[in-house]
């Protein structure tokens, strides 16, 4: 069979999550795929789970993580591992809606879109759960960039995006931080003219485990890139 998507999941001790999230996607992703499972050492509770998993997936790979540890590492490596003309991360607790990636996948095609956004502030989308203050300054940020920037997506916070290979490929990314990288592509993909498309989804806040998402360390490198989306709006002006 020949995939053309690759789904990677970045884990760190998420024995309680994998298989149901590992079976979800088996069930509801119709587009051929891999499912690269990055982990950052060997005594990850997660990593038992997974070798019995592959005794029935044989799509799935196990990726150490490229830079050492930690989730930036894990994402990056989840990005720069796949092999694939396309390429979404999706995280082990089941937030996000593994069936939209059927749709994620549709649009990039007939679009030919660099980005097709997972969004949950477009009609259709929803977020359900997490906390007050990071969803209200999330949601901000997109429709801001979206009505006055000029992106063509309303949600540039969520991870939850596909992302065609050959795109990232010309990138490089300069996030230190975590999840803000996310939002780094899609400037940058918004100043060069790149496509970028959308798709409504559904935001699930996590039940089991451990969040690894640090909003008050990480808001700086969030806001970097959100006045960066400003300069092709303003030099326009000039």
């Amino acid at each position: 069979m020949c995939h053309k998507l690759t789904i990677a999941i970045p884990v760190y001790n998420e024995a309680e999550n994998i298989r149901f999230t590992v079976e979800k996607i088996e069930k509801e992703v119709i587009i051929p795929h891999i499912i690269n499972i990055v982990y950052d050492t060997e005594t990850d509770n997660t990593l038992p789970i997974v070798y019995e998993l592959q005794k029935t997936y044989k799509n799935i790979t196990l990726v150490k993580n490229l830079y050492g540890s930690g989730a930036l590492g894990a994402m990056k490596t989840g990005l720069e591992t796949a092999q694939t003309e396309y390429v979404v991360i999706t995280m082990a607790d089941l937030s996000d809606e593994p069936q939209t990636i059927n749709e994620m996948v549709k649009i990039a095609e007939e679009q030919n879109a660099s980005i097709v956004c997972g969004s949950r502030y477009m009609k259709g989308g929803k977020q359900i759960g997490g906390p007050f203050l990071k969803g209200l300054m999330s949601r901000f940020a997109g429709l801001s960039l979206h009505f006055f920037a000029g992106v063509s997506c309303h949600d540039v916070t969520n991870g939850f995006k596909l992302w065609r290979t050959s795109f990232l490929k010309k990138q490089k990314i300069e996030s230190m931080g975590g999840f803000e990288f996310s939002l780094e592509l899609v400037v940058k993909a918004h100043l060069q003219g790149e496509k970028i498309c959308e798709t409504p989804t559904i935001w699930t806040d996590r039940v089991a485990g451990k969040s690894n998402f640090k909003f008050r360390a990480w808001l700086p490198n969030y806001l970097k890139w959100y006045f960066t989306a400003f300069k092709c709006k303003i030099f326009s002006i000039f």
